[in-house]
């Protein structure tokens, strides 16, 4: 099997996938990002939009524009995939330097293992229902072993796990809905609160929040495609699979916050308790793993990955042995999981909180990726100089730093966090825009400083 070792276990990390190594079809960036989406957690994402206010109808249209927007960033950076056959972050050296990328490098790990733990707190509960065990901690190890699984093996498993979660989430979320319509009066959640600009601004906000997220690691997914798949192609893939998958299981959300009252309390046992009979609560107990399962591996693959960019840039290693790989996925899997045990608590408040947190640190850094690679560098990279800090890209790079740092800080007035509410927010009645504020301006400082100080190669320049 190209591209693994012994013929099961990937044994590509940071380095470039050459090209007698590519394969695959951009379908499978529909499958992998439409199952990945499928899933609790996306479920409960939806449903804070209308348990923090908004109106069940105007919730869903603001999610529908959120993950529209966001889907839109997300999917650009998985264009880049192919053209580069390199995992995401690492390319980040091209503008922040090989010691400057270890700054949003850090901060994408933190990422990684919050919604690796959040997540695994659902999953875990999910696997206790399945095995009727009462013990929480059983449940989330259960889960974390099969995660270290699937996440060891790599590339061509976390795929097919995506065309699995596909099928299931498919089945299980389409029955949950017609479960829905029969036992709640779905009509009469429309228009039961009234309109509100700050409501829907943060409806929009979760949903862009969602996808933008995804951008620090959705090339991870796509770099083992051919080098001459269209990136129109790959876009469209990625956009539509991450896009439809998330706003159905956001629509799901906000339904049953709006019309379940066990919900709030129990978000995984209302979904079993919605299938019905107790076997079939089973099967959708196993669907909720099944999503989980495959969201948590991009977690946990893409944490590992991130890592390795980190030491590597220290220690000049441009590959990694897949027995260093699954030492570090290990590693990574066993903290998050710990987090998962002993911070369980206060989730849906925790998990807003976090996702908001997020967006504050990393639309800055897709502005800056982005504008460099289609607007300034027009996608030509020199890929060698990735990993030498005495070469093209350098070490630091104080624009790119600077126009970061700026952004968060421009954000700061417009949050509307748990700890914390900006004087701006308070002028916009609470909505929070932060995410917005960020991309734009970050872009803005960022495009014309580049312009003046960066050189680019005149064309792609492979090892």
């Amino acid at each position: 099997m190209l591209g693994m070792s012994n013929g099961v276990i990937e044994r590509r990390s940071i380095d470039v996938v050459p090209d007698s190594e590519r394969h695959g079809t951009p379908i499978s960036q529909f499958t992998l990002w439409f199952g990945a989406n499928m899933q609790v957690t996306a479920v409960v994402d939806g449903a804070l939009a209308v348990v923090f206010g908004a109106d069940a109808l105007w919730a869903i249209i603001g999610l529908l524009i959120g993950n529209v927007l966001g889907g839109i960033v997300m999917a650009l950076h998985s264009a880049q995939g192919p053209r580069l056959g390199l995992p995401q972050m690492i390319s980040s050296r091209a503008q922040f330097g090989v010691y400057g990328a270890v700054v949003p490098l850090v901060l994408v790990v933190v990422m990684y293992l919050g919604f690796a733990a959040t997540g695994t707190v659902l999953a875990g509960q999910a696997v206790n229902k399945i095995l009727h065990v009462d013990d929480a901690a059983i449940g989330i190890i259960v889960f974390g072993v099969l995660t270290a699984v699937v996440a060891t093996l790599g590339y061509r498993w976390i795929h097919r796990l995506g065309r699995i979660a596909t099928v299931c989430g498919v089945i299980g979320f389409t029955y949950l809905g017609i479960r829905l319509l029969v036992t709640v009066d779905v009509g009469a959640l429309f228009g039961a609160k009234p309109f509100t600009w700050a409501t829907f601004l943060l409806a929009i906000s979760l949903g862009a929040g969602w996808q933008l997220t995804f951008g620090p690691y959705v090339a991870d997914y796509s770099r083992y495609l051919p080098r001459d798949t269209p990136e129109r192609t790959t876009f469209l893939a990625t956009f539509l699979g991450s896009v439809i998958g998330s706003q159905w299981s956001m629509t799901l959300g906000a339904l049953v916050a709006a019309g379940g009252a066990g919900f709030l309390a129990n978000q995984v046992g209302y979904l079993g308790s919605l299938a019905g009979p107790s076997a079939v609560g089973v099967l959708i107990y196993l669907v909720i793993v099944i999503g989980k399962l495959a969201v948590n591996c991009l977690n946990a693959y893409g944490g590992s990955m991130t890592i390795l960019t980190t030491v590597s840039a220290f220690t000049r290693t441009a590959a990694f042995r897949p027995a260093v790989r699954a030492a570090y996925t290990s590693a990574f899997l066993l903290v998050s999981v710990l987090i998962a045990i002993f911070a369980s608590a206060d989730f849906l408040d925790n998990f807003k909180n976090f996702v908001l947190v997020l967006l504050m640190v990393f639309t800055p850094w897709s502005a800056i990726n982005l504008t460099d690679y289609y607007l300034i560098s027009r996608e030509r990279v020199d890929v060698p100089a990735l990993y030498d800090p005495a070469g093209r890209y350098g070490g630091w790079n104080l624009v790119a730093l600077g126009s970061y740092f700026l952004g968060i800080a421009a954000q700061i007035p417009f949050l509307a966090q748990k700890l914390y509410t900006g004087p701006l927010t308070d002028k916009l009645g609470g909505a929070d825009i932060s995410w917005l504020v960020g991309l734009t301006l970050t872009a803005a400082v960022y495009y014309p400083l580049a312009r003046r100080t960066t050189t680019p190669p005149e064309q792609m320049i492979y090892p």
